[in-house]
């Protein structure tokens, strides 16, 4: 995954584009953003950076933003797990 792909995969499993900025900084967004030793994600809101993480890896920021977001659709119940999943991980599961 890499800054060009993550968006695409975000749509997909239902994160709005409005909520994310690739290589900019912008206000109420979660943004991914290049910098001299790798690369930034945080959370920007009224001019400042929350839960501000720092990475050497393109691949490595892009799955923590992937990974945050989408943890963020299963809380709200916007995405889950699929009942066959879900059937097997039960105990006595297949």
């Amino acid at each position: 995954m890499n800054a060009e792909s993550v968006e695409g995969w975000l749509l997909a499993v239902g994160v709005p584009a409005e909520v994310v900025s690739i290589g900019a900084e912008a206000e109420n967004r979660w943004c991914l953003l290049p910098t001299g030793e790798g690369f930034e994600v945080f959370w920007r809101e009224q001019g400042n950076r929350y839960d501000w993480a720092a990475f050497t890896s393109e691949d490595v920021a892009c799955h923590y933003l992937f990974g945050r977001l989408v943890w963020a659709q299963v809380v709200r119940g916007a995405v889950g797990v699929l009942p066959e999943a879900a059937e097997r991980s039960a105990p006595g599961g297949a």
